[in-house]
């Protein structure tokens, strides 16, 4: 087995370059920022359905009944699909740098993290990673989940408060830790 060395080579910096990414035009990332901020992070906003529409009216595909609570933060609606009667929870944050489908029925607990960009350690320019995450039909993702980047969570899938899934979640099953691992088959009645 190859033994690994240690790399003395510094992270700089100074020389990311995400120019090969481009989420949208400029004006239109400014103005959902202010969107963002006034109808759907502000948790004076009791309405979820003007988050609905806002999210709509940035390219969001959003099904029938969904329900989304105040304190949600979506990085960029236009990546964003949620299906039929899914419930987003308060202060849940959908950093969708790459595309997030949600599907139906599906409940995304307070505080859970969707983070679909991440970095590479190994580049010295720390060079931006985008992922698709995943969420079929009928998923939970516990309070205080995080879902990492190119992960799928398979139909009825559940993700326990505080975990985090860095690898794709079989169905029917429920996960636990950090990183999650398989605990039980999730049993329906």
């Amino acid at each position: 087995m190859p033994i690994e060395t240690c790399s003395t080579m510094p992270v700089e910096l100074g020389q990311y370059s995400n120019k090969n990414y481009f989420p949208g035009n400029r004006l239109k990332r400014a103005l959902w920022y202010f969107f963002n901020l006034f109808f759907m992070v502000n948790k004076y906003n009791p309405f979820s359905g003007l988050r609905r529409s806002v999210l709509r009216l940035f390219g969001a595909k959003i099904g029938k009944k969904v329900v989304i609570k105040p304190g949600v933060n979506v990085k960029y609606p236009w990546f964003l699909e949620i299906g039929d009667f899914s419930w987003i929870g308060e202060d849940v944050w959908i950093d969708n740098l790459g595309k997030v489908s949600i599907g139906a029925n599906v409940c995304i607990s307070q505080g859970a993290l969707l983070l679909a960009g991440n970095h590479n350690y190994k580049k010295s320019t720390f060079d931006l990673i985008v992922k698709e995450i995943i969420l079929e039909d009928g998923v939970w993702i516990g309070a205080k989940a995080i879902v990492t980047g190119g992960v799928t969570c398979h139909s009825h899938a559940i993700l326990t408060s505080g975990s985090v899934a860095s690898a794709n979640l079989e169905a029917y099953k429920i996960y636990k830790g950090n990183p999650a691992t398989f605990v039980r088959n999730r049993v329906m009645e």
